[in-house]
């Protein structure tokens, strides 16, 4: 649902989408890549990253995949098509279920029975490889559409939907995005309903975070931009101290997943 927003957390909408599509277009044409794969989810952050991604480059350049599997909310995949839809884009929907099966049976684990959040990571996974195998096959660059909150938190999994050739959304709060996707004219009910990575049934993100981006983004942004303390940050925003101090302990503690090589030591080389 639509929240309140602060003013530290506007944005010129106009300037911010001229700048990231001169980003997408140029990095595009710098490559000489011949167009742009990647996932529509019917989330927030995949709508608007498309809808950027029209704008730079046009419809035929940009090649978008819904996959659902199983689990998969059937209003997530409805929204996913009725952006595409809006956008005049003609997605590949590709089922990744017996994807998923493979590997889980591979170590003797049914769908059924196999460890939740393995499992979940599994389905991100495989749709990450599916948008590199289409990319690789049709000289083609893959975009993230990771959002500067869920990067701060570590709230993506690693090697999955972590992982892309191109970010462009990730200097934006949840927030921010939100505000795109109202200036792209992206509907509301998708633009604003709770954020979900939808990898098992009722998944919400707010469940896992302890709070929405309501409160999430105002303390991220209070914290890392302008440098605020907790205490000061729950008390400006009027929430309480520990829901503050779980939030900021999170980027530490997902520093991890930003780094993408950890090591090696350091070795001292004796020479003959």
């Amino acid at each position: 649902m639509r929240y309140s927003v602060p003013d530290y957390l506007l944005v010129d909408a106009e300037k911010t989408v001229e700048a990231i599509t001169s980003f997408i277009r140029g990095y595009v044409e710098g490559s000489r890549s011949s167009g742009v794969v990647l996932g529509l989810s019917g989330g927030t952050d995949s709508s608007v990253l498309a809808a950027l991604t029209v704008r730079a480059l046009g419809v035929d350049r940009v090649t978008a995949l819904i996959m659902p599997e199983r689990e998969s909310s059937p209003t997530s995949i409805s929204d996913a098509e009725e952006v595409a839809r809006i956008l005049k884009l003609k997605p590949l929907r590709i089922d990744i279920t017996e994807g998923v099966n493979f590997v889980l049976r591979s170590f003797g684990d049914s769908y059924e029975a196999s460890p939740r959040l393995a499992k979940a990571n599994v389905k991100a996974r495989l749709r990450m490889v599916m948008l590199y195998y289409l990319a690789n096959k049709t000289n083609s660059l893959v975009l993230a559409s990771s959002d500067r909150s869920e990067w701060l938190l570590g709230y993506f999994t690693k090697w999955g939907d972590g992982a892309a050739d191109l970010y462009p959304l990730l200097n934006l709060y949840k927030t921010q995005i939100r505000l795109l996707g109202d200036y792209l004219g992206i509907p509301e009910h998708i633009v604003w309903k709770p954020s979900s990575p939808d990898l098992w049934p009722g998944h919400k993100a707010s469940n896992e975070l302890g709070a929405d981006y309501d409160v999430i983004d105002p303390v991220l942004y209070l914290y890392v931009d302008r440098g605020m303390r907790v205490e000061e940050i729950a008390r400006m925003i009027g929430v309480e101290q520990g829901l503050v101090s779980s939030i900021v302990s999170r980027i530490s503690a997902y520093e991890h997943k930003r780094r993408f090589t950890a090591g090696p030591p350091p070795v001292r080389v004796l020479q003959p």
